[in-house]
């Protein structure tokens, strides 16, 4: 089986130069640079199966960065675990708010790194299950695509990975902290609040299909995804 391949971008020489140790005696295959703009096109032309993304680079901000890979079709599911001396709450919430995966705090350790590449490729990794369906929406995991009676639905990676975990949970309420154990992982930080945002981008998505009513809210208990009104 071919090795995961991971892009690196990092200005600092000597952290670079030790996670790309790390990986390769980890079993991956590394791409290294140092900048935001040769990050972006290594990213279009070599579509790497995830992105290690420093916060602080010398011609733009990772989190720039991370917002147009997000943006742009040909990367937008591409996973991002930011790279950052930031440890604050805030700059967690602001690093994970782009649409990163996840977020590791320097200094870190190798091992450590690894996991947590592996834990991302293995929530991230397409799906082998069947298509689901409910109240006009078809959700497929092999092929990442989502349809209203027909039509195609525009969706990021993340509003996807939760409206694939309610259509596989129907009528069932979670909380915003289940959600975020189940749908982001346990060993990853979020913050409640982001399960608001992604819930409103999920429901805005379903929206332009009249189909934001599945996704409803349960006062004082979470979210569910019910057909039922």
């Amino acid at each position: 089986m071919a090795s995961h391949r991971i892009l690196i971008v990092e200005d600092e020489a000597a952290i670079r130069e030790m996670v790309t140790f790390a990986l390769e005696r980890a079993g991956f295959a590394t791409e290294e640079t140092d900048t935001a703009a040769e990050g972006l096109t290594r990213a279009v032309d070599a579509q790497p199966d995830l992105i290690l993304l420093d916060w602080m680079l010398p011609d733009s901000s990772g989190l720039d960065l991370a917002r147009r890979l997000k943006r742009e079709e040909v990367t937008r599911e591409i996973p991002i675990i930011l790279l950052t001396a930031r440890g604050e709450e805030d700059d967690k919430i602001r690093g994970l708010e782009t649409g990163a995966d996840d977020y590791i705090t320097k200094p870190f350790s190798p091992r450590e790194l690894a996991a947590r590449i592996k834990a991302v490729l293995r929530r991230t990794a397409p799906a082998t299950d069947e298509p689901l369906e409910a109240g006009g929406l078809t959700l497929d995991p092999e092929t990442h695509r989502v349809a209203a009676d027909g039509a195609s639905v525009d969706i990021g990676p993340t509003e996807f990975r939760l409206l694939h975990f309610f259509m596989t949970h129907p009528e069932r309420v979670f909380s915003r902290s289940q959600l975020i154990d189940r749908v982001w992982g346990g060993n990853v930080y979020i913050e409640e609040r982001t399960v608001d945002v992604h819930i409103r981008r999920l429901r805005k998505t379903l929206a332009e299909h009249g189909l934001d009513r599945l996704v409803q809210t349960v006062r004082g208990a979470g979210y569910r995804f019910s057909t039922q009104v």
